[in-house]
This record gives C-alpha cells, structure tokens and sequence, in this order.
C-alpha cells in the first residue's frame, strides 16, 4: 500500500484534528484553581468527547480523544516485521526520552499505541493551530519513510557483515582442508 491509501488516511486525520482542536481554557470542576487537561485526568466525563480512530489497516491506526481543554492523538506505527517492530520501538524511546523538546509529546504513549501527543488549550493559545496539526501530520508522513530508511541501513550492514564472516570461514576451511591434505598425503 502506498500513497493512494496515505493521502486519504492523513486527510481524515487533518480534518479530525482541525475539528477537535477547538480548545478553551477551563478550570476543574472538582478542585479549586487547577486547570488540568481533561482528556488525561477524566474527572468529569461531560467534558470528554466521544473518541475517534481512524484506521488505515489493522496495524496503522490514529486515536484521537478530545475533550474541552485538552486533545490526545496516539498513533500506532505500522510495523511490517521483527525488524521494524524493535526499529520503531527504539526510535519512539529516543523521541520519548526528549519529549521536553516538542512540548505536546507525551513520555509514555497509550497502551496499543506506539506514540501520544498532548495537546491543550495553552498549546493552542501559544501556537498557530494549524502549524501543530501540519506538525501531527509530518510526523505520520515521515515516521514510515524514516523507519523503512534503517530498515535498509540494518539489512545493508547485516549484508556486509556476513559476507565478511563467510570469506573467513572460507578461508579458515580452505586452510584447513590444505592441512588435512598435508596430513593425509604424508600417511
């Protein structure tokens, strides 16, 4: 599958996000003067919206969960095989490990999901909306060519290194067997 089936993926995603992005500050309804986004806390279940996934197959899938101050997309990462299954897992953990770099990531994603972002109302008031979600986008844009690019690099080296390893086990087994004839032929 390529981009025929991405375009209209990535479109539902953009519209879904526009539409969810509209954030307002809100203060808790059950603690005085804290403002924590609702999304994460759940304490008031009137204030969060229905979930939305969007699916492109059954591996590569978005979860976008609104709510009145605060916006969760968690993305799950397709990963084809073994290699691009521990690729994916190491290049999240180096993301997650600087989440304080891009302010909306979160350090620890949803479960099912391989990365989340956090978006608030502050988020939204600070930045250009649209600029965060060209930004979501992006990253589900170059997530796969990135991952698809070590998966090259892997197998590249992984070529390399056993060609070396049988040119010496060649060797090492030419010298043998020349030794052998040596040991035989002087019987």
């Amino acid at each position: 599958m390529g981009t025929a089936t991405l375009r209209p993926y990535l479109s539902a995603v953009r519209a879904t996000l526009q539409a969810a992005l509209c954030l307002e500050n809100f203060s808790s309804q059950v603690v005085e003067r804290h403002n924590k986004p609702e999304v994460e806390v759940r304490s008031s279940k009137e204030l969060l919206l229905q979930p939305v996934t969007i699916s492109r197959n059954e591996k590569e899938k978005v979860l976008i969960e609104g709510s009145i101050n605060s916006v969760r997309v968690s993305i799950a990462v397709k990963q084809a095989d073994e290699i691009e299954k521990i690729l994916c897992h190491k290049f999240m953990r180096f993301m997650m490990m600087r989440a304080e770099n891009f302010f909306i990531l979160r350090r620890k994603p949803v479960e099912g999901y391989d990365i989340s972002f956090l978006i608030t109302n502050f988020h939204t008031e600070q930045m250009y909306k649209h600029k965060l979600v060209d930004f979501v986008i992006h990253f589900m844009e170059e997530i796969d060519k990135e991952i698809s690019e070590m998966k090259l690099s892997v197998n590249a080296r992984a070529r390399i290194v056993a060609e070396e390893f049988l040119k010496n086990v060649s060797r090492g087994l030419s010298a043998f067997l020349s030794r052998g004839q040596r040991i035989w032929g002087s019987c």
